[in-house]
């Protein structure tokens, strides 16, 4: 039903822990209203809507040798889903998305007989969005394994490495990419002056008034403006950001001088 990976994306084998999971149900996003009340008037005025945590509940069944085992079973998954801790969940009937969670109430078995019980467990993601499992450098194929049928790809070639002034970027999740909310990273090799960005499907535009060699690499990391990695060029910059809206967007690019190449790395993200 689930498996079930530690940050570094380890896989841990549930079956260590006499453990089978019955059910997994994401419950649907629940809204957090900002609120306007105006007198002699009913109701109120809502100004806007954003989403809260996601929560996700899970049944499993778990076995043991004996009576003496069950209570250091127990006492081990305890430790595996210690509410400290991260862990990233994927659905196998969904195996090309993941949620990133962390238990959220206390539980404990129901026993069914002394080495046999059950129990419910709630998660919770921090944010309300499962996130595609491979970034937008991986190879879109299903060897790949990291990709399904119904995740938003198009039978059209994906490329988000490019050498031209002027392409198209796909985003195949229901969420906009803004980098102050999901990590996106762009990076342009090549010279340069004033070079800018512009996405002409959100009206965004990032310029960098310096200059690049063709050695030179710019990157747009979430926030941060880097050159070559290490210097902080964000005063250099118009200070904006570059958000990639769902579906295509049109990007353009000025002040390329001679060959250069640009990658988008980010994920997808699906409510």
């Amino acid at each position: 039903m689930i498996r079930i990976l530690d940050l570094a994306q380890n896989e841990i084998d549930l079956s260590q822990y006499g453990l089978k999971c019955l059910s997994f149900i994401p419950e649907s996003p629940s809204p957090r209203f900002t609120e306007e009340e105006l007198d002699n008037t009913d109701g109120s005025l809502i100004l806007g809507t954003t989403l809260d945590k996601r929560k996700l509940s899970a049944k499993f069944f778990m076995q043991s040798y004996d009576h003496i085992d069950f209570q250091l079973a127990r006492d081990e998954i305890y430790r595996l889903l210690d509410p400290r801790k991260d862990l990233y969940i994927i659905d196998i009937r969904q195996p090309g998305k993941r949620w990133k969670v962390r238990t959220s109430a206390s539980f404990k078995p129901d026993y069914i007989n002394p080495y046999l019980g059950s129990f419910d467990i709630e998660f919770v993601s921090p944010i309300p969005f499962a996130e595609s499992i491979g970034t937008t450098l991986d190879p879109f194929t299903f060897d790949a394994e990291k990709w399904q049928f119904g995740q938003g790809l198009t039978e059209d070639e994906l490329t988000y490495t490019q050498t031209v002034n002027s392409f198209k970027i796909y985003n195949a999740g229901t969420e906009t990419i803004d980098p102050r909310q999901f990590p996106l990273t762009i990076k342009y090799n090549g010279a340069s002056t004033n070079l800018t960005i512009k996405n002409n499907t959100t009206l965004d535009t990032w310029q960098y008034t310096g200059t690049t060699s063709a050695s030179d690499t710019l990157e747009i990391n979430r926030t941060r403006s880097l050159k070559n990695s290490v210097v902080n060029v964000f005063k250099d910059t118009n200070r904006k950001l570059i958000t990639l809206a769902p579906g295509w967007n049109d990007i353009e690019l000025t002040g390329t001088s001679g060959s250069f190449e640009i990658s988008f790395d980010f994920r997808f993200y699906y409510l």
